[in-house]
């Protein structure tokens, strides 16, 4: 059996990974044309936090994605591999001074190990009005470290990776049993999605040893420590498709977090990154039969993940692999 990816940011590398734990002997190929450093995974803090916002088909579909995700990415932290694949546990406070809904988080309330209401005297942590705020324990992965690490574990369990821009379904038609489409914002363009949509991110790494936990508050304002670094961020700019640093969000965000966290005045730049999150609701993980000139291909796609694609990847990855399961189990036209 073979069996393709397309796209080897965090969404394909999982799926990939996925693929081959449950087809112990499919040929599982990924082809792309940006890997690593190149990918908008590559920009992420990667702390779990799915935003209330994200959506797949249905509220049940959706909760189990990121359950399953949690679990993924926690077990990988109690293994001898979490430093070298870059997951952590960490934990991390909300404020607000506007909103009590702002601190709260339905999906991720009951699975992490602690979410509680940060008390008075924790309120005051930070410099500024805040009048609710959480505590919570998560998990972290750092991609620059995770994607390197899945990649060698997935040639190691035999996959084949080719450097190649998939303009068209064409170019696989007839080659492959199952295809799954993880192409993120490339997917606009290879499945005319209309509903596709980039929204922009900066980030600044700086190094900051002393931060040991991770911030959050209002106007996207973030404050995460990983194993490279700590990232600063963020700003969310709908349909922007600049992937320049821009100087001004760069003295906005740095004016932001240092007046959460005064400490981090003066610390060093390791380096600024932008994003395009590929944003879609929902998050389009489904089926789709294609009838084209070489054959019929058989694809599931799994793309539109927007800012939660390091968070949610495992979740959408393991149910993207029952999909190619069901197709291929049957051949009944969708």
């Amino acid at each position: 059996m073979h069996l393709c990816v397309i796209g080897a940011g965090v969404v394909g590398l999982t799926t990939a990974l996925e693929l081959q734990r449950e087809f112990r002997n499919a040929n599982v190929t990924i082809l792309a044309d940006r890997f690593e450093q190149d990918t908008c995974s590559d920009v992420a803090a990667g702390l779990f936090r799915p935003g209330t916002s994200f959506s797949g088909p249905t509220e049940e579909i959706t909760r189990k994605w990121i359950s399953d995700a949690y679990l993924y990415w926690d077990e990988i932290r109690k293994t001898a591999d979490a430093s070298e694949a870059g997951v952590a546990q960490l934990s991390a406070y909300i404020f607000s001074s506007t909103d009590p809904a702002i601190v709260r988080n339905r999906y991720i309330e009951d699975i992490l190990p602690v979410y509680r209401a940060a008390t008075e005297q924790e309120l005051t942590l930070c410099p500024g009005d805040w009048k609710y705020g959480s505590f919570y324990t998560t998990v972290l992965t750092e991609c620059r470290l995770f994607q390197p690490w899945a990649t060698k574990k997935f040639l190691r369990n035999g996959g084949s990776i080719i450097t190649k821009k998939v303009d068209s379904f064409q170019e696989v038609a007839g080659q492959y049993d199952a295809v799954v489409n993880c192409t993120g914002m490339g997917a606009k363009k290879l499945c005319t999605d209309y509903k596709l949509v980039p929204i922009r991110g900066q980030v600044i790494k700086v190094k900051a040893p002393w931060v040991k936990t991770a911030f959050y508050a209002d106007y996207d304002t973030y404050i995460i420590p990983g194993f490279q670094g700590v990232t600063l961020g963020g700003c969310r700019n709908y349909d922007s498709y600049n992937t320049e640093v821009c100087k001004h969000d760069s003295a906005a965000i740095r004016e932001r977090c240092e007046a959460l966290l005064p400490s981090l005045k003066g610390a060093p730049v390791i380096r600024e990154a932008v994003g395009l999150r590929p944003h879609r609701d929902p998050v389009r993980v489904e089926p789709e039969m294609l009838n084209l000139v070489g054959g019929r291909v058989k694809v599931v796609h799994n793309y539109g993940h927007g800012g939660y694609g390091v968070t949610t990847s495992p979740g959408t990855a393991i149910y993207a692999t029952k999909l190619v399961k069901d197709m291929l189990k049957s051949n009944s036209k969708l």
